[in-house]
């Protein structure tokens, strides 16, 4: 009879399970989602003074494809080419692999700052909400590069060394915060799963909320350490 009860109560606690995670799965809104079949979604994005680039790549293992980033002394990102609100969708998941970290790597200088993966999230320039100063500065911006350059960022980075840190600040900027999601060799070689919430994060590191629209990037960079890397990158969500 004890048994009986047991099993009884175990039979509902799992029913109850999958009723809230039926539930939770029917109330999240995915905005996108990216399986990488190809990089029709994704274009290109150069900085001025580095000449040599990363390579993006769509490989498969006869199952699933992946972007694969390989980088060689070279630094490049590939951007989605659209943008979303952040508070409408402040969910994002993804799954990466890296090959190997840098062994001069270090966020916290100049010259050690490339990661063989990171997930930008990058907040739209508004000049409307923008101070007199902010506006002059953006559009000198605007003359040099051809666009505006993001208002701020995010960048979720797969460190090269441990930090007790999770968050600081870019060396280049202030308007980018580096959050560490892996710091150094411990999961190099595995399929790491990532979830973050875009404004929780956000006020985190810059202690407001965020700007409204933003745009994803993906870069593997090596042009400061003039080290090499391969990573990977499996899939990526944006969600409710």
């Amino acid at each position: 009879m004890y048994l009986k009860i047991n099993n009884l109560t175990y039979t509902i606690i799992l029913l109850f399970a999958f009723i809230a995670f039926a539930s939770y799965s029917e109330n999240q809104k995915i905005l996108f989602s990216e399986g990488f079949n190809d990089l029709s979604n994704w274009e290109p994005f150069y900085f001025p003074k580095i000449k040599k680039h990363t390579s993006y790549t769509i490989v498969s293992d006869g199952v699933n494809s992946y972007l694969k980033a390989e980088s060689n002394a070279s630094a490049s990102a590939t951007v989605y080419k659209k943008t979303f609100s952040v508070y409408e969708f402040p969910g994002v998941r993804w799954r990466w692999k890296v090959e190997n970290v840098y062994k001069k790597g270090n966020a916290k200088v100049k010259s050690g700052d490339d990661y063989p993966i990171r997930v930008y999230i990058m907040f739209k320039y508004d000049p409307k909400k923008a101070g007199f100063s902010e506006r002059l500065k953006y559009r000198l911006a605007k003359m040099l590069y051809g666009k505006y350059p993001p208002h701020s960022s995010l960048n979720y980075i797969w460190a090269n060394k441990v930090h007790k840190e999770d968050i600081i600040t870019s060396t280049y900027t202030d308007r980018s915060k580096m959050i560490m999601l892996e710091k150094g060799r411990e999961n190099v070689g595995k399929w790491i799963d990532e979830e973050i919430n875009i404004i929780k994060d956000y006020k985190r590191a810059f202690g407001k909320t965020p700007p409204a629209i933003a745009s994803i990037a993906i870069m593997n960079d090596s042009d400061n350490t003039k080290e090499k890397s391969i990573s990977y990158i499996d899939f990526i969500e944006v969600f409710k």
